[in-house]
């Protein structure tokens, strides 16, 4: 799940500050291409970029665009496990290329939470859907050092239930804001010296919401009695992914991530009834949390344009962030 956000995971699921843009250099350091003359003659002749195939790693996105009037679809079923709770979930990216290094998509998101020692969601449930746009700035070429590098918008939109979930909290999947996020994508090739292809990646973003109405139950926490606001944090994220061609249809994945999100504020009142309402609430909400993450994963290619992944993510707990493991599944097909 590409870049998905906590709640959605992977994502996927970001326009908060720009950060990170440092690693930029390294990135551009370790991607200058090892010539296929530089290889001497006992070493297997290096793989060409036509006979590799991929599917991509489980969270970072592509630099590339779509060529134009051709379509990617990628669906992922995935089970985000923490204390207490299964978050079961799919998150489908649906993309086309709209013109030349210019392609367009959207990414529903439906969700089921199975919760112990409380109820489970009332069956499955609509999350936040997200746009989004990607515009291609420059292509890599072989022989020289540049990478893929690419912009991406996201406007994520709050069509998941948030507040008035009564006595089933597990029917929250959204947040009730809108979400920009900013985004730059990269992608490069190095050639091993046993003449294998590694692609590497390396994105940052940075997200920013909106101000939500709430009231009542929510995913915020509060209760059945609350009248407020809520504001979720910006937030900035990295992703390190590299894949290395073990054979043509088999791939090994891996990324690395980032996560730092400023607190989520909540403010408002209690009400017992219309008309009387009591004095404001205690500050709720949570305070900034930074996380790191780590997702192996393996890919199968039947061709060039349809191939399955298998992974897991990995984020350790930290001061205000539970563990979580995350095990998904996706198929990406391009046409």
């Amino acid at each position: 799940m590409k870049q998905a956000a906590p709640s959605s995971f992977p994502l996927l699921p970001l326009a908060r500050r720009l950060a990170g843009l440092g690693g930029f250099a390294l990135v551009f350091a370790m991607a200058a291409p090892v010539p296929a003359c530089s290889q001497e003659a006992s070493v297997a002749a290096p793989e060409s970029r036509e006979d590799a195939w991929w599917t991509g790693p489980m969270l970072a996105n592509s630099a590339e665009t779509l060529p134009p009037s051709h379509w990617l679809f990628e669906p992922y079923l995935y089970d985000v496990r923490s204390p207490g709770v299964d978050g079961f979930g799919s998150r489908t990216y649906l993309n086309y290329g709209l013109a030349d290094r210019f392609t367009v998509g959207v990414i529903p998101v439906f969700g089921y939470n199975r919760v112990s020692g409380g109820p489970n969601s009332n069956g499955a449930q609509l999350g936040d859907w997200t746009v989004q746009a990607q515009y291609r700035l420059h292509e890599f070429q072989e022989g020289y050092w540049a990478p893929t590098v690419s912009l991406l918008l996201q406007q994520t939109f709050p069509t998941g239930r948030y507040d008035r979930l009564g006595h089933r909290p597990a029917d929250g999947l959204g947040s009730g804001a809108y979400t920009t996020t900013l985004g730059i994508d990269t992608q490069t090739y190095l050639w091993l010296p046993n003449g294998r292809l590694l692609r590497l990646r390396f994105n940052v973003s940075a997200s920013f919401s909106t101000r939500a109405g709430v009231e009542g139950v929510s995913v915020y926490g509060t209760d059945a009695a609350f009248r407020g606001h809520a504001r979720p944090g910006d937030n900035q994220f990295a992703n390190v992914a590299a894949e290395y061609s073990l054979t043509r249809r088999w791939v090994l994945a891996l990324d690395l991530t980032y996560s730092h999100t400023t607190g989520t504020r909540v403010g408002g009142q209690e009400v017992a009834a219309p008309g009387d309402p009591f004095p404001p609430a205690a500050p709720l909400g949570a305070g900034p949390t930074s996380n790191v993450g780590i997702a192996p994963a393996i890919e199968y290619n039947w061709s060039s344009n349809l191939g399955v992944l298998l992974g897991v993510r990995v984020i350790p707990s930290t001061r205000r962030t539970p563990t979580s493991v995350t095990p998904a599944i996706a198929l990406n097909v391009v046409h």
